[in-house]
C-alpha cells in the first residue's frame, strides 16, 4: 500500500510540473505577442500626435519651446475638462427628469358643453319622514361611503334599535321615492341654447346630497355651443315647505348646489359644488380647460391604468372603485352609492361592516391619491371647467310680481324658494396645459450638446479607436 501511494504522488508531481511549463509558454507567448517593439511604437506614437486633428496634441508634441508645450498641455487638458463637465452636467439634468409646462389657447367656432349635475340641499320630503332624525343619520351613514362622516355614539343604540325592527326598510328606495325629484313642479324653466328642455333630459344619479339629476349626461350626443354668453338656462322651485334638513343636525342653508364636470366622468361634489341660494340668479361663465400629465418619472400619471366601470380615468371615479374592491371583500356586499354589479349591501351590513371598513379605509390609507405609487394617481389628460359666478337678487319688484301672477304664488314664496341658474361659456375657446419633457433623448445627444461633445467628445473616441486599431497593427508587423 505504501509503494502504490508514493506512485501516486509521483505522478501527481509530474503532471503538475507539465501543467505549469505548459502555463508559463502561454505567458510568454502572450508577452511576446502583446509587447510591441519599442521603435517602432515610439515612432507610431510621434506619427499620431504629429498627425492628429485632435486640436491642440500636435502643438504639444511640434513645439520645442518646453514652456509652449506645457502651455499647450495645460489648454488641451482644461477643454478636455470643460468638455467632460458638459457630459456629466448633460445627464446629470437629464436624469433629474425635469420637465416644462405650455400654455395654447384655442379659439374654435363652437365649444363641447360640459356636464352639470343639480341637487336640492333639502334631501327628504317632509311628508314621508315619520323618524326625522333616524332618516338622516341612515343617511349619512350610507353617504359616508363618499363622504367622511362620523357617529356620535349616543345615536349608535337609537340606530341599531331601529335597524332590528325595520329589517326591510331600503334607504336606496326609501331617497329614489321620497327624496328631491326633479319634475315640471321642481324645474319650472329650461332652456338650452334657445331651445327648451324638460325634465326627463335629466339622469337620475346618487350623491351624498341624495336625488341629483345630470344635464348633458354620457351617453348623450354631445351638446355644443356656437356663440358665448349662451348655454343652459333654469328656473328651480326648491319648495322649503317640504324641507326636512334639520339646523340642529348642521343643515342652515336652501337651494340648489351644482357642479359642473366632464360628461365622461361622474360628478364629485365632497365640498367642491357651487351653491346658490334661494331668491337669488346666478351667472356662472365657464371655461374649458384640458391639463395633459407626463408620466413617470417625468409627472405623476400612468397611461396604463384602466377603470372598470367608467371609460375615462378620473381620481375620483378610481377612489370610488378602490373603496368598492375592499367593501366587497371585506363585507361580501356593495353600497349602492358605489360603482359595481355585487350583491347590495342592507342597512345592517351598513352599520356593522361598511361603516368600519370605510373607517379603516381611511386611517390605513389603503386607497389614496395624487402620486405615482398611490392607488389613483394623477390622470394622464383631464378636463376642467373653471368657473366664474355673480349673484344678484332674483328679479325687481315688476319681475316678482310678473312671475308671481304667471306661476301663481305670492311674491314672498318666490322669494323663498325660486333659484334662477344661468350657465354660459365665457368665450369660444379653450386652453390646454400640457407637461412636456424639458430634455429628449435625441436632444440629450444632439444640438444641446453640440458645442461640447459632439466636436470634441466625438472626434476624440474616433480618433482614439483608430489610434487603438493601428497601434495593434504596429504590434503585429512588429512581431513578424
Amino acid at each position: 500500500m505504501e509503494l502504490s501511494a508514493s506512485s501516486c504522488t509521483s505522478l501527481l508531481d509530474q503532471h503538475s510540473q507539465k501543467a505549469v511549463g505548459k502555463l508559463e509558454k502561454i505567458r510568454l507567448y502572450l508577452i511576446k505577442k502583446l509587447q510591441p517593439c519599442l521603435e517602432d511604437r515610439r515612432r507610431y506614437h510621434q506619427e499620431f500626435a504629429s498627425s492628429t486633428s485632435f486640436h491642440g496634441v500636435q502643438n504639444i508634441v511640434r513645439r520645442r519651446s518646453r514652456t509652449h508645450r506645457g502651455l499647450w498641455l495645460l489648454v488641451v487638458t482644461g477643454c478636455l475638462s470643460i468638455v467632460i463637465w458638459q457630459i456629466c452636467s448633460r445627464f446629470t439634468y437629464y436624469f433629474s427628469w425635469p420637465t416644462t409646462t405650455t400654455v395654447v389657447v384655442q379659439y374654435v367656432e363652437n365649444v363641447k358643453f360640459p356636464a352639470v349635475t343639480f341637487c336640492n340641499l333639502n334631501r327628504f320630503q317632509a311628508h314621508a319622514v315619520s323618524n326625522l332624525q333616524i332618516i338622516f343619520l341612515l343617511w349619512n351613514l350610507v353617504s359616508g361611503v363618499v363622504q367622511k362622516f362620523s357617529m356620535e355614539d349616543k345615536f349608535s343604540q337609537e340606530i341599531n334599535d331601529f335597524l332590528l325592527g325595520n329589517q326591510n326598510f331600503s334607504i336606496k328606495e326609501f331617497t329614489r321615492k321620497n327624496g328631491f325629484y326633479l319634475n315640471h313642479s321642481t324645474l319650472l324653466e329650461c332652456e338650452f341654447f334657445g331651445k327648451t328642455c324638460h325634465p326627463e333630459d335629466f339622469e337620475h344619479v346618487f350623491t351624498e346630497y341624495g336625488n341629483c339629476f345630470t344635464f348633458n349626461y354620457n351617453g348623450l350626443p354631445a351638446r355644443s355651443v356656437s356663440l358665448s354668453g349662451r348655454g343652459l338656462r333654469l328656473l328651480f322651485d326648491v319648495q322649503q315647505e317640504q324641507f326636512t334638513d334639520d339646523p340642529a343636525l348642521g343643515y342652515t342653508d336652501a337651494g340648489i348646489t351644482f357642479v359642473i364636470h366632464s360628461p365622461k366622468e361622474v360628478p364629485r361634489f365632497d365640498g367642491l359644488g357651487l351653491l346658490t341660494p334661494v331668491g337669488m340668479h346666478a351667472q356662472v361663465a365657464i371655461r374649458q380647460l384640458k391639463s395633459i400629465i407626463q408620466e413617470y418619472p417625468w409627472g405623476e400619471c400612468k397611461p396604463d391604468i384602466k377603470l372598470q366601470y367608467q371609460n375615462t380615468y378620473s381620481t375620483n371615479g378610481c377612489l370610488q372603485e378602490c373603496k368598492a374592491r375592499y367593501i366587497q371583500d371585506w363585507c361580501g356586499c356593495l353600497p349602492f352609492i358605489l360603482p359595481g354589479n355585487g350583491t347590495e349591501c342592507d342597512l345592517l351590513k351598513f352599520y356593522n361592516c361598511v361603516y368600519p371598513a370605510v373607517s379603516d379605509i381611511e386611517i390605513k390609507g389603503l386607497c389614496t391619491v395624487g402620486t405615482h405609487n398611490s392607488t389613483c394617481p394623477a390622470p394622464c389628460e383631464e378636463m376642467e371647467y373653471p368657473t366664474t359666478v355673480t349673484y344678484s337678487s332674483f328679479g325687481g319688484e315688476n319681475a316678482i310680481k310678473f312671475i308671481s301672477a304667471k306661476l301663481k304664488k305670492s311674491p314672498e314664496y318666490i322669494r323663498q324658494n325660486l333659484v334662477l341658474i344661468d350657465i354660459k361659456y365665457h368665450d369660444l375657446s379653450y386652453k390646454i396645459t400640457q407637461q412636456q419633457k424639458a430634455l429628449s433623448v435625441s436632444e440629450l445627444l444632439g444640438k444641446k450638446c453640440a458645442l461640447g461633445w459632439r466636436s470634441y467628445w466625438g472626434g476624440g473616441i474616433f480618433f482614439l479607436l483608430k489610434y487603438i486599431l493601428e497601434n495593434f497593427r504596429v504590434t503585429k508587423n512588429c512581431e513578424s
